[in-house]
């Protein structure tokens, strides 16, 4: 994997999408150069179209990113990759007409436009017809020894038999017998070496590490291995003094912040501008279907811990919780109205929230905030649920784009490391990429109650 902005990123999927970009390039400038020769019988490249083509590639491949076309699902199957690209190339062509309305010198004559789409979705699907098997094969895995024969060097095993993980073990290694440690890596053409020990005090081949090191191995600790390839902190290897001496944990950086709140107030006032119109459709018909207010108001723990009330359309029946105790939220929950659970599976009932954002409250990429009497019960029960709050809450965020909607302490947990790892890794590219991903979920919504 690379690091790119703090967040980590397959080889084969920036490979794959560096092909995509160059091709996709090369489709616009096939359909300006089909559409000129069918109107003069020539061609002539000219570089003041290189705007119009970075337009279109940008777009085509931000929309390719939104509904999961680089997901280990669509490189491994041809068939979930060609679905997942029509959907794709239909989203593309939209923004595209968005961003030729705003700046009419970037856009292409409509045939243009059509066949640089259809030269591009050929060669989409054909490249990855023809690196399948590359893709998705041993040779972009990377070989790990492991030190360590107990339990985590099996989670590391285990992990690395999953479909689409991105490396594989070469060797586990008995701390009992570590001699010629250095010797064996090479013979098994290890590029990694995992310290997977129960206990690590006197048990590490120091000398060994460092002859290692040195020679351009990557030695990674157990934690932050997991760290990388899940895109989770793991809460049952965590441990105070990894939290501490691990670079992240820099969302107070000023120049982030900025960026980060000037972000949310103009996108906050487009939201509400755009949607007006449908929350306000959307209000009547929860009014209509059922007694009380359309909105409902409810508090939250925002960051640091101070609370906040958030506003949401009304989903429940008005008399949801009796005298006020929360409850979680089930599968089928019987106390959401029928057009409440069309608006929750189209994510209509979040639109309020850009009130919160606009003020300040929440960002739009963000931890989900907890009500108090949740929040009171998990920091009990889950090891550094507080920490989740050292970041502001947002209406999407790494967790709701990897993990469905979860209403117990377990699904909690699993929401916590995905927290955390945004929490640490915070950056505006992960910001981006959370917020094109959030497509895949309004599209296909996954356990939404």
């Amino acid at each position: 994997m690379i690091r790119l902005f703090k967040h980590y990123v397959p080889y084969a999927v920036l490979l794959l999408g560096a092909i995509d970009f160059v091709l996709l390039m090369l489709a616009a400038e096939g359909g300006w150069a089909l559409r000129l020769w069918q109107v003069a019988g020539d061609f002539d490249p000219d570089a003041a179209r290189l705007p119009n083509m970075l337009a279109f590639a940008a777009t085509l491949q931000a929309a390719m990113v939104a509904v999961g076309v680089y997901g280990v699902q669509a490189i491994r199957s041809v068939r979930f990759a060609i679905a997942r690209l029509l959907v794709a190339v239909m989203l593309g062509i939209i923004g595209l007409s968005l961003i030729f309305f705003l700046a009419p010198p970037v856009s292409f004559w409509r045939s243009s436009l059509l066949y640089a789409t259809w030269f591009g979705l050929a060669a989409l699907i054909a490249v990855r017809i023809l690196l399948r098997d590359v893709l998705g094969g041993e040779r972009f895995k990377r070989r790990v020894m492991v030190l360590g024969t107990g339990a985590r060097a099996k989670r590391i095993e285990a992990l690395a038999a999953q479909s689409g993980a991105g490396f594989q073990v070469v060797g586990l290694v008995d701390m009992n017998d570590s001699a010629g440690l250095p010797g064996r890596l090479l013979r098994l053409g290890a590029g990694e070496v995992v310290l997977a020990l129960e206990e690590r005090r006197n048990a590490l081949p120091l000398n060994d590490l460092l002859k290692i090191k040195t020679t351009g191995v990557q030695v990674y600790d157990f934690s932050s291995f997991l760290e990388r390839e899940t895109g989770r902190v793991d809460l049952d290897s965590l441990n105070p003094s990894w939290l501490i001496f691990s670079d992240g944990f820099s969302a107070g950086r000023r120049a982030s912040s900025v960026a980060k709140r000037l972000f949310d107030i103009l996108a906050s006032l487009a939201l509400l501008a755009l949607t007006l119109p449908l929350i306000a459709a959307t209000a009547l018909a929860v009014r209509l279907e059922s007694k009380g207010p359309a909105f409902f108001r409810q508090r939250r723990v925002g960051l640091y811990g101070v609370p906040f009330d958030l506003l949401k359309l009304r989903s429940m029946r008005f008399d949801a919780e009796v005298g006020g105790k929360a409850v979680w939220a089930q599968k089928d929950d019987p106390r959401v109205t029928r057009v409440g659970r069309i608006i929750r599976k189209l994510r209509i009932d979040e639109l309020p929230q850009a009130w919160s954002v606009l003020k300040g409250e929440m960002s739009f990429v963000g931890p989900r905030p907890e009500r108090p009497q949740f929040v009171a019960d998990l920091e009990a029960r889950l090891p550094y649920y507080a920490e989740r709050h050292v970041v502001k809450p947002g209406i999407t965020g790494w967790a709701q784009i990897n993990y469905p909607y979860g209403a117990s302490v377990e699904d909690a947990r699993e929401k916590l490391e995905l927290d955390l790892y945004y929490a640490k890794n915070y950056s505006p590219f992960l910001d981006l990429l959370i917020l094109l991903q959030t497509v895949r979920v309004v599209i296909w919504p996954e356990g939404a109650r």
